[in-house]
């Protein structure tokens, strides 16, 4: 029988994209469960999501490392897809995702941005993913290409061990780092990433977001000596 897949998008102020990204999602994993989890949005978001097919929760504390962190205690599944409801990725890559994990016996499958469309990802944000990319691979010795990105497919041995210590865009890093010290199966696979809608605003901050992502890159390394 095929894995059951938990679909986890969590959200601020997605009203222009989610309904989008809920819809295509499901129709890449016809067999997924899609849970929106709302981080308090001031707009029509969670509304949307549950319109478009999603379960939807609520976690109140301000920031996505919480959110997923709450999504990962609260959901049941055995193969775990995160993505942005922001409409950047491309869903139509997620059953390879799936495939490569579950064939391979991987616990993390990240989707390497790759065909950027123009706009999409700014110099500021690019060069800080390449930077932080070099820091971890240094630091660990491993050779990833993006290790911000927010779209990855993970088992649920993995999930079910994660226990984040922060709430906001250090998530991804403390995803990274926490697989890389288990000594864990991580597979990179390229995909398409677009530009945001108009009037769809990023919420990483470069330089306020960037500190403290590299602060954390850092705080985990001296943890682990």
């Amino acid at each position: 029988m095929p894995p059951h897949i938990a679909v986890l998008i969590p959200c601020l102020n997605e009203e222009r994209s989610i309904a989008t990204v809920v819809a295509d999602f499901r129709r890449a994993l016809p067999g997924a469960v899609v849970y929106v989890y709302d981080n308090n949005s001031a707009d029509r978001t969670g509304e949307l999501a549950a319109g478009a097919g999603a379960v939807v929760g609520l976690e109140p504390r301000a920031g996505k490392g919480f959110t997923v962190e709450r999504m990962f205690r609260e959901i049941e599944a055995e193969v775990y897809v995160l993505v942005d409801g922001d409409d950047t990725y491309d869903a139509g890559a997620a059953p390879g995702m799936v495939e490569l994990l579950v064939r391979e016996r991987l616990d993390m499958v990240i989707a390497r941005r790759c065909g950027v469309e123009a706009g999409a990802w700014p110099r500021g944000h690019r060069f800080g993913n390449a930077l932080f990319t070099r820091a971890i691979d240094a630091l660990f010795g491993c050779r990833l290409h993006d290790v911000l990105s927010g779209y990855r497919v993970f088992s649920r041995e993995f999930v079910k061990s994660f226990r984040g210590s922060t709430g906001g865009f250090e998530l991804e890093t403390e995803l990274t780092v926490h697989a890389l010290r288990r000594g864990v199966g991580i597979r990179e696979v390229e995909t398409e990433y677009r530009a945001r809608r108009a009037g769809s605003v990023s919420k990483l901050r470069t330089w306020v977001d960037g500190w403290r992502i590299a602060r954390r890159i850092f705080g985990l390394v001296g943890r682990r000596k």
